[in-house]
């Protein structure tokens, strides 16, 4: 079971999270819309498989895809590529990265 938290509305999900997409204030998660508002504040409790978002993201997990953010990532592991367009703070990423501030990876 996964939980999202975005504007502190909390979705619980069941088998985790897979593909999650929050662009021009329209969120999807698994392909299902869910009408949330803005989302400026995203944090997720377990494994995703990819994320997109216009803001920041914590993940409480790891990231087996790729993650596209306009703001900052904090998250485990990243299993793909990142790009953000603040600060990525990660354990490990395994793909290329890029990010407008700094990258930090715990190796």
């Amino acid at each position: 079971m996964g939980k999202i938290t975005i504007n502190g509305l909390c979705i619980e999900t069941t088998g985790g999270c897979g593909n999650i997409s929050i662009q021009n204030g329209i969120i999807k998660v698994d392909g299902k819309l869910c009408d949330i508002g803005n989302a400026i504040d995203v944090n997720i409790i377990g494994d995703v498989q990819n994320l997109s978002c216009d803001g920041s993201a914590t993940i409480s997990g790891n990231v087996k895809g790729k993650v596209d953010a306009h703001g900052s990532v904090q998250c485990g592991d990243i299993g793909g590529s990142v790009n953000a367009g603040g600060s990525i703070h990660a354990n490990n990423i395994q793909g290329n990265m890029n990010a407008g501030g700094s990258i930090r990876v715990n190796r």
